[in-house]
C-alpha cells in the first residue's frame, strides 16, 4: 500500500536561495472562502522512529497532569487522530519535525524503512524536515527514500517497487561540501489560495550525532542564520504565513503535554531569535512533550511545540490567515497536544500495513535469542550508569576479548529501547534489535591511561551559555571510576582502575567502542586519536552472543561509577 491521501493539485515554484532550487508547492482543501480570514489547522508530530507498533517500555506511555499515565503511539492510532483532527477542521496540513526513520523497529528497519516512508504517505503528510537519523545510511539512501527505487543491495523486499516519499524532505542549513544546496530548504503549500511557507531546519552540529559515512560531503550551518535567510525568501515571493520545522529540542522537567516547564533551552533560545517573521515553530529531538508560547524579537507570541516521540502526541496549531495579506492573526492563534490514546478505532487501511509489516518481518523478529530475569532497562542512576548500558559494555568487551580489548565503553545515545521480560522471560531478535537498531561495528584501539582520562572528562562538555552537557559513558565490569561533580571541567574524575588496578597514566589500554564513539561522535574527540584499530563485528551481534551464552540474563548491579562524598 503506497498509495497518498490526496487532497488538492500539486505545482511547481521555482526560487532562489543561493542557487536554482525547485519546491514544491500544491493547493490543500479547497473550500468555499469566508470573507476575510481562512483558518488553517496544522498538525505536526516528530521523532517517529519508524514506530508501526505501539511503543513499549519507557515510551510506552505520556504522563498527564490530572491521571495516570496513558499507554499511547502506534500507526494505526496516530492515523486515526490525525483523520479525526483533520476532520475538525475546514483546512489542515500535516507535517513530520524530523527523525520520521532511523533507529527503527525492525518492521520497518528490516525493509530500510520502506513500511514507514509509505505510512507517511497514506496519513498525506505535506513536508517533512530532514532529522539526523534519517542520515544513518548516509545521504544516498536519503535520496532514495525520497525518490523511490529498489535497495541498491537488497532490493524491494516489502513490496515489489517502492515510489519513495510523496512529500518533500526539508533543511534549509544542509549543504554539500561546495556550499550548494543540498536539498529542499522549503516547501509552500496553498489553503484555499493563500500561501503557508515551511522551512526544515537540521542541528547545526549534525556531525557530531551521526557517523562520519553519514555526513560525508555535507555541511551544516548555524539554524537562526538558516531560518532568517530562507524567511526572509519566502516573504520576497509573497508567503507571509511562515512555519518552522526545527531538529533541535528543549528537555521538559515536569508536567503533562502542554505544561512549558522546559529545564534545557537551545530550542526556545532559536525560537526566541529567529525572525518575526516565523509564525510557529515545531521542534523535535529531545523526545519531550510541551506547548509554550514564546515572544519573538519584535516582542509578539508565537508557539513552540513539541510532540513527545514515537507517534504519541500529535501537536495542533490553528491559525487564521488574512485572505488579502496572506498574514497571521497571532491573536488568534490556540495550540495544544493531543495524546495518541488507543480508546480510538484504529485506522484499517494503516493497521492492514502494520500487520504485513510485522508478519513479513516476524520469522527474524520472533526467533528466541535469550531470557532475562527482569526488565533491563535504560533508566541512569545518580552516577549515570543504566543496567542496560552497563550490559551492553559487558557484552561487547565479550565480544572484543580475542582483539585483546580489556574495557568497552558505551554511549546512552546508541541504546534505543529497554530490554523487557516479557510474559515469559523471552528475548527476541527483535526486542534486541530495538536496543541496538543502528548495527555499528565494534572497533578496539589502544589508548594511555592518560587519554583514557580524558575521554572520560569528555562526558562532561561545556556548552555557549555556560551549562554543561553530561553524557556518561557505560563501563564494562572491568572500568571502575569516581566522579565529583563539584570539581572543575577537566578534573571531575578520578581513581580510575582496569581489573581492579589503578591505571598508569603513560599504561596502553585496549578498549572496545562502537565506531560512531570511534570517529569521535557525541564529542569524544580523544577516541579519534586512539591506536591500533581492529574490528570485532557488530554491536547488534554482541549483543545477541552475549544473551545466548549467558541466559537467563539479571539486570547488572550498578556501581561501576562513583560519586564523590559530599562535604
Amino acid at each position: 500500500m503506497s498509495g497518498r491521501r490526496t487532497r488538492g493539485r500539486v505545482s511547481v515554484l521555482a526560487a532562489a536561495l543561493g542557487a536554482s532550487l525547485t519546491v514544491g508547492t500544491h493547493a490543500v482543501d479547497a473550500r468555499p472562502p469566508d470573507v476575510d480570514t481562512v483558518p488553517v489547522r496544522l498538525l505536526a508530530i516528530n521523532d517517529l522512529h519508524g514506530s508501526l507498533q505501539p511503543p513499549k517500555g519507557a515510551r510506552a506511555q505520556i504522563s498527564r497532569p490530572d491521571g495516570p499515565a496513558t499507554d499511547a503511539g502506534g500507526a494505526a492510532y496516530l492515523a486515526a487522530y490525525v483523520d479525526q483532527l483533520r476532520a475538525q477542521a475546514s483546512h489542515s496540513l500535516l507535517y513530520s519535525v524530523g527523525d520520521s526513520w532511523g533507529s527503527s523497529p525492525i518492521e520497518s528497519a528490516l525493509f530500510h524503512d520502506e513500511p514507514t516512508v509509505n505510512l507517511l504517505n497514506e496519513m498525506g503528510v505535506d513536508a517533512a524536515s530532514i532529522g539526523t537519523h534519517e542520515l544513518d545510511e548516509g545521504f544516498g539512501e536519503l535520496r532514495r527514500l525520497q525518490d523511490g527505487g529498489c535497495h541498491p543491495v537488497d532490493g524491494c523486499q516489502f513490496e515489489a517497487d517502492f515510489t519513495g516519499a510523496q512529500f518533500p524532505l526539508l533543511a534549509a542549513n544542509m549543504t554539500f561540501s561546495d556550499g550548494t544546496p543540498a536539498t529542499l530548504p522549503y516547501s509552500v503549500n496553498y489553503v484555499d489560495g493563500v500561501p503557508v511557507g515551511v522551512i526544515g531546519v537540521m542541528p547545526f552540529d549534525a556531525p557530531s550525532k551521526v557517523s562520519v559515512d553519514g555526513v560525508a560531503g555535507l555541511q551544516f550551518g548555524d539554524e537562526i542564520d538558516a531560518i532568517d535567510r530562507t524567511a526572509d525568501s519566502l516573504d520576497f515571493l509573497g508567503v507571509r504565513a511562515i512555519v518552522v520545522l526545527l531538529h533541535r529540542g528543549d528537555e521538559q522537567a515536569t508536567g503533562g503535554p502542554n505544561a512549558c516547564d522546559v529545564s534545557d533551552s537551545p530550542a526556545r533560545d532559536i525560537a526566541t531569535r529567529a525572525t518575526p517573521k516565523v509564525d510557529a515553530i515545531f521542534t523535535a529531538d529531545s523526545h519531550t512533550q510541551y506547548n509554550c508560547t514564546v515572544d519573538d524579537p519584535a516582542g509578539n507570541p508565537r508557539p513552540m511545540m513539541q510532540a513527545a516521540s514515537h507517534g504519541r502526541i500529535v501537536s495542533v496549531v490553528d491559525m487564521s490567515l488574512d485572505r488579502a495579506t496572506g498574514e497571521v492573526d497571532r491573536e488568534q492563534t490556540q495550540a495544544f497536544n493531543q495524546i495518541v490514546t488507543h480508546d480510538i478505532t484504529p485506522d484499517p487501511r494503516v493497521a492492514e500495513l502494520v500487520d504485513r509489516a510485522s508478519t513479513q518481518s516476524g520469522e527474524v523478529a520472533q526467533r528466541p535469542v535469550g531470557a532475562v530475569t527482569a526488565d533491563i532497562t535504560r533508566e541512569p542512576g545518580t552516577g549515570g550508569e543504566s543496567p542496560l548500558g552497563d550490559l551492553i559494555a559487558d557484552a561487547q568487551l565479550e565480544a572484543a576479548r580475542g582483539r585483546g580489548a580489556q574495557i568497552a565503553l558505551t554511549n546512552p545515545g546508541g541504546v534505543r529501547a529497554d530490554l523487557l521480560a516479557g510474559d515469559d522471560d523471552t528475548v527476541t531478535f527483535g526486542d534486541a534489535y530495538q536496543v541496538q537498531p543502528f548495527a555499528n561495528s565494534l572497533q578496539v584501539r589502544t589508548l594511555t591511561g592518560a587519554q583514557l582520562k580524558e575521554v572520560l572528562e569528555q562526558q562532561f562538555q561545556p556548552r555557549d551559555d555556560g551549562s554543561v552537557l553530561e553524557l556518561i559513558l557505560a563501563p564494562s565490569a572491568t572500568l571502575t571510576y569516581r566522579i565529583d561533580r563539584r570539581s572543575p571541567l577537566g578534573s571531575r574524575i578520578a581513581d580510575i582502575r582496569v581489573d581492579g588496578g589503578p591505571v598508569d597514566p603513560d599504561g596502553l589500554y585496549r578498549v572496545a567502542v562502537n565506531k560512531f564513539l570511534a570517529d569521535g561522535g557525541d564529542g569524544f574527540t580523544v577516541l579519534r586519536d586512539a591506536t591500533e584499530p581492529a574490528s570485532a563485528g557488530t554491536d547488534l551481534d554482541a549483543l545477541t552472543a552475549y544473551l545466548e551464552s549467558h541466559s537467563p540474563v539479571a539486570p547488572p548491579a550498578p556501581g561501576r561509577i562513583a560519586l564523590a562524598a559530599p562535604n
